[in-house]
């Protein structure tokens, strides 16, 4: 091909790609970007009011996701009162937002347990358990790790596990892995990107 040639061909390329719509770049999220994983997808356990419940009834909100127990002393309150702290940030949008706390201590966590835990926090939260086998499963399906830590009597075990949420968006797709100490700014900083996704697919 002639110089001339490979010039006009170039420059037939850029005219076509300049009358094509760009997509505008997407902002990243804080945590890490869990968009299209093939893990996360159920979740059904029951809440602290008895009743059964999946993912499913948490689409039209963005939800928080968070496996830990009651008597944790550090991790768990922490990240539930960042949860609470950033739906309030959020003024009326706030009631986008759905926190659930999924116990890994069913032995101890009955669903009064939960619902006055949770309570404390924001008592719009949902707070699901089950049998051991159901939360073993659970934790199975969204790769979360836990283990029993053996105190000085039966009763006085901790837990040791995995210290991150897992944030869906309004789908129920699950889209974000936020670890454990990275603070409510990034944190809300994704929930209002998945927020203004639901927002302009309406």
């Amino acid at each position: 091909m002639s110089t001339r040639r490979f010039t006009l061909a170039a420059l037939a390329a850029l005219a076509l790609a300049g009358c094509q719509k760009a997509e505008p770049a997407r902002e990243a999220f804080k945590g890490i970007d869990l968009t299209g994983a093939e893990y996360a997808r159920q979740l059904n356990l029951t809440d602290q009011d008895g009743r059964a419940r999946s993912l499913a009834d948490f689409k039209g909100k963005v939800a928080v996701v968070f496996f830990g127990y009651t008597q944790c002393p550090d991790v768990c309150p922490t990240t539930m009162m960042e949860v609470a702290e950033v739906k309030k940030s959020l003024g009326a949008d706030g009631d986008k937002v759905q926190g659930v706390f999924v116990t890994i201590d069913p032995e101890r966590d009955t669903g009064a347990l939960l619902k006055a835990y949770l309570a404390s926090f924001d008592p719009s939260f949902v707070g699901l358990h089950g049998s051991v086998e159901q939360t073993q499963a659970a934790a199975k399906e969204f790769k979360v790790f836990f283990a029993k830590v053996p105190g000085k009597t039966p009763d006085t075990y901790t837990m040791d596990h995995t210290a991150a949420s897992f944030i869906f968006d309004t789908e129920g797709r699950v889209r974000v892995y936020a670890r454990y100490g990275a603070g409510a700014e990034p944190l809300a900083h994704d929930i209002k990107l998945l927020l203004a996704e639901a927002q302009a697919r309406k």
